[in-house]
C-alpha cells in the first residue's frame, strides 16, 4: 500500500533518507517513462524474478521426460561360495564299460558337469516404460505448469511494485525541486523587503525593530532554502541509486494534474481482469487440483512395458541357457501404501477450498483499494483546484502589503506573513499534485496499464507557480 507524503513548508521532509551523499555530474533530464525503462533493465529484484521464471520453466520442460521410458545399463560381478556343478548318476553296467576303457574312472559312480564358475560377470540394458499411471504423470506435468505460471505472476507483481516505488522516488525529486523553487522565491522576495526596510529606516519612516524583523525573516528563509536544497539532494541521490546510474538523474517531467479521469468502474474492471495476484491464486489452485488428481492416481493399477538385453555374459552352461533378450508387460496393483493417500486427497480438496475463498476476498480487497485510490486522486485534483483562488488572493495580499509597508501603513511582520502565506499555498498545491500522481500511478499499476502514463502526461494541466496568473481549469467528473 502506498503511503502518501505530506510535506510541510517548515521544514521539508521527504520519504527518502540517505546517510551519505556523493556529488555527481548532472546528466540530461529523463522522463518518467525513460526512468521506468532504465529500472526494468537494471533492477536486481526484477532480474531475480526473471531468473525464477526461467527456473520453473526448465522444471516444467523437464516433466515432459516422464513420458519416455527409463533405460539403464548395468553390470554385475558375483562371487559364489563354490562353482555350481551337476552330478549325474550312471547305471552299473555303463560304469563297468567306462571303467574297462579307462582305469582312471574306476570307482566312479556318475558324471559331474560344471554349470557356473565361482566368479560370475554379466552386463545388460534394462528398460521400463510406464503406459498407464492413473493420471499421475499428466498431473505432475500440469502442476509444473502451475508453478511456472505462479513464477510468472510473481514477476508481474514485482514489476508493479517497482513501478509504484519509482513513481514515489521520481516525483519526490520533482516535488523537492518545486519546494526549493518556492523557498528561493521567498528568499528573493524577503531580500527585496529587507532592502526596502533598510532604506525606509535610513529615511526615518520605520522603526529600527521593523528592519530587524526583516533581517530575521530573511535569515530564516535562507535557512529553509538550504534545508530544501539538502532534501532535493537526498531525493535525487536516492533516485539515482535505484536506477543504478553513475551520474545524477535529473527528472524531466514536472508535477501535473488531469482535468478528468476515466470512470472508476473502468479501473475496477480492468484490475479484476488483469491483476497478477489473482493469476497467482489461479496457478495455486491449478497445483492443488493436480495434487488431488495425482493422489487419486495412486488407487489405480500401474501398467508398464519392460525389457532386458544381455550385453555380456561369461562362458558357462547357465549363461548359455539364459536368453539374450526379453520383453513383457507388467501390472502393479497397490493394495496398501504408506503415503497416506486418502488424507492427501482430503488435504488437496481443502487447499482448493481455501484458494477459492482467498480469491473471493482478494477481489473484494482489490475493489476497495481501487475505490480508495481513485478517491484519493479525485481529492488531490479538488485540492489543487480549490487552492487556486487562495493563491490568487495570497498574491494580491502580498502586493498590497508591500505597497502599504513602503507607505508606512503596514508592518514588516505583515509583509513577511503575506510572503510566507503565498509560499505555503504554492507548496500545498505542489503536494496535492504529487499526491495525485502517486494515486494515478498506483491505479495504472493495479490495472496493468502502466504504458498509458504518457497519455495522461500529454493531456496534463501544469501548475503556474512563478508565472503570470492563470486560472486553473475546473476538474471534470467522469
Amino acid at each position: 500500500m502506498i503511503k502518501f507524503l505530506h510535506i510541510p513548508l517548515y521544514p521539508l521532509s521527504l520519504m527518502v533518507q540517505l546517510a551519505l551523499f556523493a556529488p555527481f555530474a548532472i546528466s540530461a533530464p529523463i522522463s518518467f517513462d525513460q526512468a521506468w525503462q532504465i529500472l526494468q533493465q537494471d533492477n536486481n529484484s526484477l532480474a531475480a524474478e526473471r531468473a525464477n521464471v526461467e527456473r520453473y520453466t526448465h522444471l516444467k520442460d523437464a516433466t515432459w521426460a516422464m513420458n519416455l521410458p527409463q533405460v539403464t545399463v548395468g553390470a554385475q560381478y558375483t562371487r559364489l561360495n563354490d562353482a555350481v556343478t551337476l552330478d549325474l548318476p550312471l547305471p552299473s553296467a555303463l560304469q563297468q564299460i567306462i571303467a574297462s576303457l579307462n582305469a582312471n574312472l574306476a570307482g566312479s559312480s556318475g558324471l559331474s558337469a560344471e554349470l557356473s564358475q565361482k566368479d560370475v560377470v554379466t552386463s545388460s540394458i534394462r528398460a521400463i516404460w510406464p503406459i498407464f499411471t492413473g493420471g499421475q504423470i499428466s498431473a505432475a506435468q500440469d502442476a509444473a505448469q502451475g508453478k511456472a505460471d505462479e513464477a510468472q505472476g510473481n514477476l508481474k507483481m514485482e514489476v508493479l511494485a517497482r513501478y509504484e516505488d519509482l513513481a514515489k522516488y521520481y516525483f519526490s525529486v520533482v516535488l523537492a525541486r518545486e519546494v526549493l523553487n518556492t523557498r528561493q522565491a521567498v528568499v528573493i522576495g524577503l531580500t527585496k523587503h529587507r532592502d526596502n526596510a533598510a532604506k525606509l529606516e535610513q529615511q526615518g519612516q520605520i522603526a529600527h525593530v521593523e528592519r530587524l524583523q526583516a533581517d530575521a525573516s530573511l535569515d530564516k528563509a535562507i535557512v529553509e532554502q538550504k534545508k530544501a536544497q539538502k532534501s532535493l539532494d537526498i531525493a535525487q541521490s536516492a533516485l539515482t541509486k535505484i536506477l543504478g546510474q553513475s551520474t545524477l538523474v535529473e527528472p524531466g517531467d514536472p508535477l501535473f494534474i488531469n482535468t478528468d479521469l476515466p470512470p472508476m468502474a473502468a479501473f475496477t474492471e480492468q484490475t479484476l481482469t488483469t491483476y497478477p495476484g489473482l493469476a497467482i491464486l489461479d496457478a495455486k489452485q491449478n497445483q492443488a487440483q493436480n495434487l488431488k488428481k495425482a493422489q487419486y492416481g495412486k488407487y489405480s493399477p500401474q501398467v508398464y512395458l519392460y525389457g532386458n538385453y544381455n550385453l555380456y555374459e561369461d562362458d558357462s552352461v547357465v549363461s548359455d541357457l539364459n536368453p539374450d533378450w526379453m520383453v513383457g508387460i507388467g501390472v502393479s496393483i497397490p493394495l496398501m501404501e504408506n503415503t497416506g493417500r486418502s488424507d492427501q486427497v482430503k488435504a488437496a480438496a481443502s487447499a482448493i477450498t481455501q484458494i477459492r475463498y482467498l480469491k473471493a476476498q482478494a477481489k473484494e480487497d482489490l475493489s476497495v483499494l481501487v475505490q480508495r485510490t481513485y478517491q484519493q486522486a479525485e481529492q488531490a485534483l479538488e485540492e489543487v483546484q480549490g487552492l487556486q483562488s487562495s493563491l490568487t488572493l495570497a498574491k494580491e495580499n502580498l502586493r498590497l502589503r508591500e505597497k502599504a509597508f513602503n507607505q508606512g501603513l503596514s508592518t514588516s511582520v505583515d509583509v513577511v506573513d503575506a510572503e510566507l502565506n503565498q509560499a505555503s499555498i504554492q507548496t500545498q498545491q505542489s503536494v496535492a499534485s504529487f499526491n495525485y500522481l502517486i494515486a494515478l500511478t498506483k491505479l495504472l499499476a493495479l490495472s496493468s496499464e502502466m504504458t498509458t502514463f504518457q497519455h495522461y502526461r500529454h493531456s496534463a494541466v501544469f501548475l503556474t507557480h512563478g508565472q503570470a496568473s492563470t486560472q486553473m481549469p475546473s476538474v471534470k467528473r467522469p
